[in-house]
């Protein structure tokens, strides 16, 4: 299910969740790259998204297992912060609204959900007082959160897939070959983009060999040729910056029909050469044509890619995350003589560690 006709996020407020005691109506654009120091709450604004998909798929308990229980879950824990909100406006004018109070097995339980739209189609009726959204709007593949660091002996990129696991990108890579042999077989000129990505960054590469395995073809493993050589390479043989960089330009340059309404990364930059960073910059600004692309960052040289109006920026304020967009106005004389990625390494805009 592809982002082409889905409403667009307009706005987020979330109050009490992990470290953001409060964010009210926090703008949302094409592109949001948030810098901030270790701690700042770059990444719970993220996870937020990964929360409100789990409630609406009906796994909210699992969730809260998995976050370590409400306790962890609420600000300061629920001593201090008895409800947690979602609250999150699309570009249409509909909104979806969630609120979540502790139980007593340290879980959440749902005491508001509730969704308008312009546009109904999207959502459908449950009760007299909540609605529930589609699946379509929060498929997994709608609202997705991305995470390729696990580059490693055992990595999820590396191992056998299951050839007919392809109907998205899952978020650690797991199903990757698979999902190329889907994009190669159907989508060719999709797939010619994401080769001609991937050969910018390692030339050596002449092309991927993605076809099933011969002893069970019920299965799939990325391999690739070496130009001018017809010795034998797998994922295996890869330098931890490629793989990833081919994860990412796959996710990025996927075919529009495909490719989710709102992609969330957390530090993809990580292992990258520096010319990696910039085409990854590159297709990022390519993904948010059709869609939204929400991106933590610790890159000075990824920052230097794009606009003040894309970057939002996380401080930590007596204990809680304060999150507030660049004023490109404000910094026009500063950008006459320095990067963005300078800038914040000067500390001119904020999004470093400082005492509470």
């Amino acid at each position: 299910m592809g982002g082409a006709n889905m409403p667009t996020l307009d706005n987020i407020t979330i109050r009490g969740f992990k470290s953001i005691k409060a964010i009210e109506q926090l703008k949302l654009n094409p592109i949001n790259v948030l810098i901030g120091a270790n701690g700042s709450g770059k990444s719970n604004l993220l996870e937020v998204f990964s929360l409100v998909r789990e409630v609406v798929s009906g796994r909210l308990g699992y969730y809260a297992v998995r976050a370590g229980g409400a306790e962890r879950i609420l600000h300061f824990g629920s001593r201090t912060t008895p409800r947690l909100d979602v609250i999150i406006g699309f570009n249409d004018g509909g909104a979806y609204e969630l609120a979540m109070v502790p139980t007593t097995d340290d879980s959440l339980g749902i005491v508001h959900q509730y969704a308008t739209s312009s546009q109904p189609t999207f959502f459908a009726a449950i009760s007299d007082d909540e609605l529930k959204l589609r699946r379509e709007l929060l498929h997994p593949d709608t609202w997705a959160s991305y995470h390729f660091h696990d580059t490693g002996p055992t990595s999820p990129m590396k191992k056998t897939a299951a050839l007919h696991d392809n109907l998205f990108l899952r978020s650690d890579g797991s199903n990757l070959p698979a999902y190329l042999y889907r994009i190669e077989q159907k989508y060719p000129q999709s797939y010619r983009m994401i080769r001609h990505a991937i050969r910018l960054v390692a030339p050596f590469l002449d092309d991927l060999d993605l076809s099933p395995q011969a002893l069970n073809p019920d299965t799939i493993l990325l391999e690739w040729r070496h130009k001018g050589s017809d010795a034998y390479f797998n994922a295996a043989s890869l330098s931890d910056g490629t793989l990833r960089f081919i994860a990412l330009a796959t996710l990025l340059l996927q075919p529009e029909s495909l490719r989710p309404s709102v992609i969330l990364l957390d530090e993809p930059e990580l292992g990258l050469h520096p010319y990696a960073v910039t085409m990854l910059a590159a297709l990022v600004k390519k993904a948010a044509v059709y869609g939204q692309v929400i991106m933590a960052t610790q890159s000075p040289t990824l920052l230097d890619h794009f606009e003040p109006e894309d970057i939002i920026v996380a401080n930590r304020v007596n204990g809680a995350a304060k999150f507030e967009r660049l004023d490109a106005e404000r910094l026009e004389v500063w950008l006459e003589d320095y990067s963005l990625g300078q800038l914040w390494e000067k500390n001119e805009i904020g999004g470093r560690p400082a005492q509470e």
